[in-house]
């Protein structure tokens, strides 16, 4: 069965990073089947077929999803792939899980790490397994990266600045993303793949502080096992112009190690197809891989006066 078409269904299709996982699901050669999401913008599953089953309810979703479950190997939903807003995963995860399928939920996993052991539980329950998008493990040049770091034994620890701004407007602090009990705040939603890159790299989190925390912007350090970092992320469009004058795009990544420019922008939004093959090959990343950022983000968000 390791090269059989495996059947797929998506949550969140109207969202944001859908598109990604729709593009990985027709470039491993799969098969979408269904999907749902309360708002009906998704003409673009036109791009990829035209037989798709879209529900807007989820419950109408999961009762498919079952039936299909009891139609035998073939009809079965073999992989869910979650992509809806952040506080939702959990749920969405323990739901697919249930109707016999393997996981693939977008980052963060969960909100809250107590959260994982009861996955981990399901897991075991329904033998099934879920997997997590930790993309940037598998861009090359943080890779090698990692590679580098692992293979120097050093007398200090490393100096690292991580700077990320993705401009937003108004509407952001208006949405789910905006709402820290929706979203885990700005470190969560656009923070935690640079928070997952950077522990694997350099170690185990030791320290961590909070030195600003804005709505459209937080900085901090992190003392890790073999690096001193200074975090910075923003969606404020100000900070843009500020860092990075004449810049047309509306995004600005920067990773600095030792004040050596570490340039992984290039293939930065292309790495879900890889990500998919990595998975469907057996080697995806599961709850114990993405466990050190979702307590990380979760400390983050504990030291922010609310």
């Amino acid at each position: 069965m390791k090269n059989a078409v495996k059947n797929f269904a998506v949550t969140g299709v109207a969202g944001f990073v859908a598109p990604r996982h729709l593009k990985a699901i027709k470039e491993t050669g799969h098969r979408l089947v269904a999907v749902v999401d309360p708002h009906d913008s998704v003409g673009i599953l036109d791009q990829f077929s035209y037989e798709v089953k879209y529900f807007q309810e989820y419950e109408r979703f999961d009762r498919y999803l079952e039936k299909r479950r009891l139609m035998g190997e073939s009809e079965r939903i073999h992989y869910v792939s979650i992509c809806t807003p952040n506080y939702l995963h959990d749920a969405h995860v323990r739901s697919a899980l249930r109707i016999g399928a393997d996981v693939i939920c977008e980052k963060p996993l969960v909100l809250n790490p107590n959260n994982l052991e009861a996955l981990q539980e399901l897991e075991l329950e329904t033998k099934r397994r879920v997997y997590t998008v930790l993309q940037l493990r598998l861009h090359p040049t943080l890779s090698m990266l990692k590679q580098r770091i692992g293979a120097i034994e050093v007398s200090r620890k490393y100096e690292v600045e991580l700077t990320y701004i993705t401009s937003r407007g108004n509407w952001y602090l208006h949405s789910w993303k905006g709402r820290t009990d929706l979203s885990g705040g700005l470190a969560t939603n656009i923070g935690v793949h640079f928070f997952d890159a950077l522990i694997w790299i350099y170690g185990a989190v030791e320290e961590s502080e909070v030195h600003v925390a804005k709505p459209t912007k937080m900085s901090g350090s992190l003392e890790l096992e073999k690096a001193r970092v200074k975090w910075f992320l923003s969606i404020d469009p100000d900070d843009l112009s500020t860092l990075s004058p004449g810049c047309k795009n509306t995004t600005y990544r920067s990773l600095k190690c030792n004040g050596e420019e570490i340039d992984f922008s290039d293939g930065f939004t292309n790495l879900h197809t890889e990500v998919y093959r990595h998975f469907l090959e057996g080697n995806g990343f599961g709850i114990e891989d993405v466990r050190p950022s979702i307590q990380l983000i979760h400390d983050i968000r504990q030291a922010i006066p609310h």
